[in-house]
């Protein structure tokens, strides 16, 4: 459960944010003045500081330096009156998620609240540490000795000091968010702001007014100027999230900033000039989406001056020791269990199995098993996975040639191993001589296929 901090000095709103908040299922703590505020953070943890900006004595931006101090990995939401939307703006510029404008009503609040919670989750799960792998390109918070994610790293160290747009493309759960922040950090931009926003999590009509902003009056709710997410990324960096999501009308309004680096905001007509680089992620086959007129050609080019690919899991099996080892060393940590380790039976069982979910499913198959081992020892029944045989294999949604291409040759494979294998009455060599392959080739195909239990 999530440990929240409240920082408000008028009584009846600290009260009511902390019984809201409460009522919401997380545990809060209130401080009545940014001091208290500091003080309880270099005590406890946090994942989530709600601030007043204008405090007496220490203030908003005070406290949220002072927790950025503690650990920069906490989200920082400020409270500010609508004559302060400014000084609020700075403090995003100094780290805080976003802010919100009193007054303000509760839903609006848990909205955000779960915003910022989720991005902090989704931050720390696609962490894939061990600093010394990979330490040497600059990349010190991913982890792989797989050559495909230190090819990975050597290009995302070339092409962060420039300002060539990059698009991640990769399934879920293989940490698109992760080499974002590694690319603004080892950027000259490291020390503008670094934004993010999922095109997916919000809705079409409301995204433009989140990328781009909106003057009082633009629609009914408008109450006072909205800065952008663009706006305030300026001198920074900004990472658009599944893409692919945008609707092909928003697309357009996009290509223009990236070519022209300008914009209006809703309702209004003046130009803003923005200095932002763009990073975006997805998960599709935008060229596919291209094809079916459902993302612009132009944008795409756009998107992807540097395009790179992260490979899944299943395609990195050397990694998954290095993860499970960072991954129960920290749920150990976080649970103040005594340390434990995985058997060579789960070890086994983790690197077999196929993780649809990436390095996301084997966090949590690793939290879920250090809650369920007693012990030392972390052993295949507190795992919650099983092999998929052969013939359960399914294409995912959404696969392309490539991956449709390798499911036909492995079932053209298995297949006719089991017929000439069936006419040779089970003699290897001789089914290894009809296919042309060796002896060892055709052993291992046997144990990949799984194919024993077929020639009962």
């Amino acid at each position: 459960m999530p440990n929240i901090l409240v920082v408000e000095d008028k009584d009846s709103m600290r009260t009511m944010l902390t019984d809201t908040l409460h009522e919401e299922g997380y545990r809060v703590d209130a401080a009545a003045d940014g001091r208290q505020a500091l003080d309880l953070v270099n005590n406890k943890s946090y994942d989530l500081v709600l601030t007043d900006l204008r405090m007496p004595d220490v203030d908003g931006l005070a406290v949220l330096s002072g927790v950025k101090d503690i650990d920069v990995d906490t989200s920082v939401i400020v409270m500010t009156a609508y004559g302060t939307i400014e000084d609020a703006v700075a403090a995003m510029k100094k780290g805080a998620y976003d802010f919100i404008t009193k007054p303000f009503d509760t839903e609006h609040l848990c909205v955000l609240v779960n915003r910022a919670l989720e991005n902090r989750r989704m931050v720390a799960e696609n962490t894939l540490l061990r600093q010394e792998i990979l330490a040497d390109h600059g990349l010190d918070n991913i982890i792989g000795q797989n050559e495909k994610m230190i090819e990975l790293g050597r290009m995302v160290q070339k092409v962060a000091g420039s300002d060539a747009s990059v698009l991640l493309q990769g399934e879920s759960g293989t940490g698109k968010e992760l080499f974002a922040r590694a690319l603004h950090n080892l950027s000259p931009r490291k020390n503008g702001p670094y934004i993010t926003i999922n095109c997916a999590a919000i809705p079409g009509e409301l995204l433009e007014n989140e990328l781009f902003g909106s003057e009082k009056g633009a629609f009914t709710g408008a109450h006072a100027r909205k800065m952008g997410k663009f706006e305030i990324a300026h001198t920074g960096t900004i990472f658009l999230d599944e893409i692919g999501d945008m609707d092909i009308a928003l697309q357009a309004k996009l290509l223009r900033v990236l070519q022209q680096k300008n914009f209006e905001r809703l309702g209004g007509t003046k130009t803003v000039d923005v200095d932002v680089r763009v990073i975006a992620a997805t998960n599709m086959d935008l060229p596919e989406h291209i094809r079916a007129k459902k993302f612009r050609e132009d944008l795409y080019y756009r998107l992807s001056v540097f395009p790179l690919s992260i490979p899944p899991l299943r395609e990195r099996p050397d990694d998954v020791t290095l993860l499970t080892e960072y991954f129960i060393e920290k749920y150990c940590r976080d649970m103040k269990k005594p340390l434990k380790s995985m058997t060579r039976d789960g070890l086994d069982l983790l690197e077999k199995y196929h993780w649809p979910g990436n390095v996301r499913e084997l966090e949590n198959t690793i939290e879920r098993a250090v809650i369920l081992a007693e012990g030392k020892k972390i052993s295949p029944e507190h795992l919650a996975i099983r092999l998929r045989r052969t013939d359960e294999i399914k294409l995912r949604d959404g696969a392309g040639l490539k991956e449709i291409g390798a499911h036909a040759q492995r079932q053209a494979e298995r297949g006719t191993i089991i017929r000439v294998l069936k006419e040779v009455r089970g003699n290897k060599r001789k089914c290894a001589k009809i296919l042309k392959i060796d002896y060892t080739t055709l052993f291992d195909k046997m144990k990949k296929y799984d194919i024993e239990k077929d020639l009962v």
